[in-house]
């Protein structure tokens, strides 16, 4: 099966970049039009205009680089904070000193706020404290004295910008947490669907070693009970696992990167839908009867597979524990929005607790190849087994393998279609 790595990006600081970008911009067209509206006033009207020059080419030329954190470095920043405070200063030299005195607009006005934004996006409250300080003591500088309105613009300018940084730095640290937990979840998956694999191939063919050289005896006997120590100890790695090493992005220009591996698409994928019927006809036999619809019975090629994968474990486990001579019988119905195998043996039945006991000891029969791989498909797996009447297992699959379609759920009457084996005359429970 093909393998292929997802890269999942998450950063829920981009939309503030975003809306730093837009605010630059309104604030720069702003601060032009404070200016053309008091133009007479102002004695020496070409500082102001050629401010304003800088300033409209600066900051239509800088909109990458407030983006994004990546393009927002350190020097940029440098140079955006030097220019609000700039023109902070120049407002002496271009404005009329009664109107800086009466409290008129500097000549950045409030575009100076996004410089001191664009610093607490990128690094956080300390490094929106310095900005905001920066810009506050520039302020202070320009009028002279501490007017209120002045010290309740720049306590203003402070607070939010601080409150700013530490709100992002709250959402990057939860961007890490999230991008942890769902790579852990998807290297579960992972293990668990190995665990499957295995469980299916090399711990069975271990179990038949162990088996059949305590018989033989002799030197094979030695060998079935290595080949016995071999699967417990298998047994134990895949049932316990390892928590994979991070591979979370740490860099906070980057927002939190996770890197999954996923199945992807084998060659017959592109097929479309694959009749579930042809899957299971090969487990019919001479002591395995097959009942199945007239028509074909489609799933997605990987929920098909999985469903025929978790009906040969169940049959694995009449062979194992019901004996070679048991009987069983596979229903197959095909319901308007899922899909029902259930496979009934002649058994003398599960006692009580021994699946709990069995999970417990590491065995994944039931636990990952039959319940795990229909719980991967948005499916349920039900075992019913009642000591002298055999077992049954009901596995239900939503069409799709999306969840969805009410799988699991019980429908009153479905006990027709398998009235021969041992137990068709028990209602369903």
């Amino acid at each position: 099966m093909a393998r292929r790595e997802q890269v999942m990006r998450m950063s829920v600081e981009q939309p503030l970049w975003r809306a730093l970008c837009a605010y630059r911009v309104l604030t720069m067209l702003y601060a032009v039009g404070l200016f053309a509206t008091a133009y007479g006033r102002f004695p020496r009207p070409g500082v102001a205009i050629g401010y304003y020059g800088v300033l409209f080419v600066w900051t239509l030329a800088t909109l990458p680089k407030v983006a994004n954190a990546a393009s927002c470095t350190k020097r940029f920043l440098a140079a955006d904070l030097t220019l609000a405070l700039t023109g902070i200063l120049l407002t002496l030299v271009a404005d009329a000193p009664e109107r800086v005195a009466d409290g008129g607009p500097t000549l950045p006005s409030i575009w100076t706020a996004g410089s001191v934004l664009a610093f607490a996006l990128r690094g956080g409250w300390r490094w929106a404290a310095f900005a905001s300080t920066a810009v506050a003591l520039v302020n202070l500088a320009e009028r002279g004295t501490p007017a209120r309105d002045t010290v309740h613009n720049v306590i203003l300018v402070w607070v939010a910008a601080i409150a700013i940084g530490y709100v992002v730095e709250v959402a990057r640290a939860s961007e890490r947490t999230l991008a942890r937990a769902l790579e852990i979840e998807a290297a579960t998956r992972e293990r668990e669907r190995l665990a499957r694999d295995i469980h299916d191939g090399v711990l069975q063919v271990l179990a038949m070693v162990q088996r059949r050289g305590a018989v033989v005896g002799g030197e094979a006997a030695e060998l079935g009970r290595l080949a016995g120590e071999q699967e417990v100890a298998l047994r134990t790695l895949v049932s316990g696992g390892l928590v994979p090493v991070s591979r979370v992005s740490r860099d906070a220009a980057e927002g939190a990167v996770v890197h999954v591996v996923e199945d992807g698409p084998d060659d017959g994928a592109a097929a479309g839908p694959v009749d579930l019927r042809s899957l299971l006809a090969p487990y019919a036999g001479a002591r395995v009867a097959l009942a199945e619809p007239g028509a074909p019975v489609l799933l997605p090629p990987a929920a098909a597979r999985e469903v025929a994968a978790a009906v040969g474990a169940a049959l694995d486990n009449v062979r194992r524990h019901a004996g070679r001579d048991a009987r069983a019988w596979i229903l197959l119905e095909d319901e308007p929005e899922s899909v029902t195998v259930t496979v009934r043996d002649d058994g003398p039945g599960i006692p009580a607790g021994r699946l709990a006991e069995a999970e417990g000891e590491g065995r994944l029969g039931v636990a990952q190849s039959i319940r795990g791989r229909l719980r991967d498909l948005g499916g349920t797996a039900e075992l019913i087994s009642v000591p002298g009447q055999g077992t049954e297992v009901e596995l239900t699959v939503p069409k799709g393998g999306d969840g969805g379609g009410g799988a699991g759920r019980r429908r009153p009457g479905r006990g027709g279609g398998i009235t021969d084996g041992p137990r068709g005359k028990a209602e369903r429970r």
